[in-house]
């Protein structure tokens, strides 16, 4: 799910980048954080069209979802329905309403049909937070596996850095657990019957035990089912990988591409492992008394979290000394539990460590525990669930030309001047004009992650000539290659003309626009006075850059001066219309 929700955020940054636009003229108070959501649940559970509204969606998102999502249910109670009302508009007024929506009159009085009851919902988790707050007044609640008491101590860890997808996917086809899961759905087959209490007969589970090399119990009091947790972890995990399915009531069934384990293609076997990356908790000990097992619950994160804050490896006599007394601290049947899964395992943690090193996370050597690159991959994804402030970057060495540009786009200056020094060490400065250029290429959208790479290979001197050269026949990089060509002193090449200064204006007006309004009137008015933004407005339309438009409509509602605003509004036409 957490893939799903990140590949949707990422589809709807740009119309939300635009809302917040269209909203401070047309909606000014909207919250966009609010709206953000609310688009975000409606594209996940409603709509995989995010321009499609239905009438009927309203309720599903507002009423169903959003009470088990928000984080405010204050600022929701007030803000949410109006909120969803000005984006609503924003997407009739910009033509973003797809086909086979409802019409807007008849949304916009389903809200006022269903807006007391939103209040009510919001309120009522105001109430339970309350009646939470009291109860946990002294002391906040906090589990053995919680990494929030350690969020400061996350967030000061020096940068962590993760192997490419490659090296990941080749160590996640070597998880031995994943292959038993495999096997065990193979096993399972087509359309098996599952019992409601037991889920295979004790005929089955001594079958299954033989399939994933498990020794069978030897003298069972009791349901043969309570004595095989091994296999039921397996089996667990074979459903969170999507091996095995449900055929409908009391019927399983494997997946067919199962069989396949180890997928052929890395993307393949990184999503399986990441969709399987929770079956770490069944790791946790697992003790004859339920309340006991309650008390360690938590114990395979609360180990994980220790070996990272110790930069990745930590002794053993460490983290079982460190973990005896957090679970005594978290829980008063903590220090009991401790010792009863002494008895049962020799040792609480070498659970743990079977189940993180089957799943390839961790490895153990002379006392020593350390994560993999694989372990450390995952665990990233844990902190960043629990919403923890985390540096985590490509590894230099694995760091693609696009995977630098942007992830320096996000730095403050003096790291990203490290980044791009200690990737440029890495390879011969032409190769590395090369890259930046044809990474800087492959969206003529993204003008900063364009401007970034120009700046550095302009940097680079007379080394960069023969990948400027080639840059000339990339329309976006044209205006780029061409100055600094030019600036070389290079004959034989394009001198550059108006309309590539044009390129060159509207790349720093696009980066501005996302920085904020008073940001970009700032770099308007460093254009020059009045008339001469009017000027270059009255020709810088002809430009076919990707942002042109959605800037000429900026300027014209943002600008304070009005003959800007309406030269803006001229431009725009012109645009939209093709006029030469």
């Amino acid at each position: 799910m957490t893939d799903r929700i990140e590949a949707a955020a990422a589809e709807l940054r740009p119309l939300l980048q635009e809302f917040i636009l269209w909203a401070r003229e047309n909606a000014p108070g909207s919250d966009s954080n609010l709206v953000g959501s609310v688009a975000l649940w409606h594209r996940l559970i409603a709509s995989d069209d995010v321009g499609r509204w239905r009438t009927s969606d309203l309720r599903t998102v507002l009423l169903e979802r959003m009470p088990k999502v928000v984080e405010d249910p204050e600022a929701a109670a007030e803000g949410l329905v109006p909120a969803v009302r000005a984006y609503l508009a924003y997407l009739s007024d910009t033509a973003r309403l797809s086909a086979g929506s409802s019409p807007l009159k008849e949304m916009l009085a389903e809200l006022d049909e269903i807006e007391d009851d939103v209040v009510d919902a919001m309120e009522d988790l105001l109430a339970e937070d309350g009646e939470d707050a009291e109860e946990y007044d002294e002391e906040e609640f906090e589990g053995l596996g919680d990494f929030e008491p350690f969020a400061d101590r996350l967030a000061a860890l020096p940068t962590i850095r993760l192997r490419p997808d490659a090296e990941l996917a080749a160590a996640a086809r070597r998880s031995v657990l994943i292959a038993k899961a495999r096997d065990l759905a193979v096993w399972v087959g087509t359309e098996r019957r599952v019992g409601e209490e037991d889920l295979l007969t004790d005929a089955e589970i001594a079958e299954a035990l033989a399939v994933l090399g498990f020794p069978a119990p030897e003298a069972v009091e009791g349901r043969l089912a309570d004595a095989v947790p091994a296999l039921w972890n397996v089996w667990n995990l074979a459903i969170d990988l999507d091996f095995l399915q449900p055929e409908g009531e009391d019927t399983v069934s494997v997946d067919p591409d199962t069989a396949d384990w180890p997928f052929e293609e890395d993307d393949d076997v990184l999503d399986a492992w990441l969709a399987g990356l929770h079956s770490i908790d069944y790791g946790d000990p697992e003790l004859d008394d339920e309340d006991a097992t309650i008390a360690l619950s938590g114990l395979t994160r609360a180990l994980l979290v220790r070996v990272l804050l110790a930069t990745g490896s930590k002794s053993l006599g460490e983290l079982r000394t460190e973990l005896a007394e957090a679970a005594a601290e978290y829980d008063d049947l903590g220090a009991e539990a401790w010792d009863a899964a002494t008895a049962q395992y020799g040792d609480p943690l070498n659970p743990v460590l079977d189940w993180l090193s089957g799943y390839g996370m961790v490895e153990v050597e002379h006392d020593q525990v350390r994560l993999t690159p694989l372990g450390m991959e995952g665990l990233v994804h844990l902190v960043d669930e629990a919403d923890i402030e985390l540096d985590a970057r490509p590894a230099i060495d694995a760091m693609t030309a696009l995977d630098l540009l942007a992830f320096s786009a996000e730095l403050p200056e003096v790291e990203a001047d490290a980044e791009f020094a200690a990737w440029m060490e890495l390879r011969e400065p032409a190769r590395a004009a090369e890259e930046l250029l044809a990474a800087a290429a492959e969206d003529d959208a993204d003008a900063l992650v364009r401007v970034q790479a120009a700046s550095v290979v302009g940097s680079l001197g007379e080394v960069a000539v023969p990948a400027w050269r080639r840059a000339l026949d990339e329309p976006s990089l044209h205006p780029y290659a061409a100055t600094h060509l030019a600036q070389l002193g290079v004959e034989d090449v394009p001198a550059p003309t108006q309309a590539d200064t044009h390129w060159l204006i509207l790349d720093m007006l696009t980066i501005s626009a996302g920085l904020g309004r008073p940001e970009f009137v700032s770099s308007l008015d460093d254009i020059g006075p009045t008339s001469m933004l009017v000027g270059l407005l009255d020709v810088i339309w002809k430009v076919p850059h990707p942002h042109l438009e959605e800037l000429l409509e900026t300027i014209s509602k943002t600008h304070p001066d009005r003959q800007v605003g309406k030269a803006a509004k001229r431009a725009l036409f012109k645009a939209r219309s093709g006029d030469n």
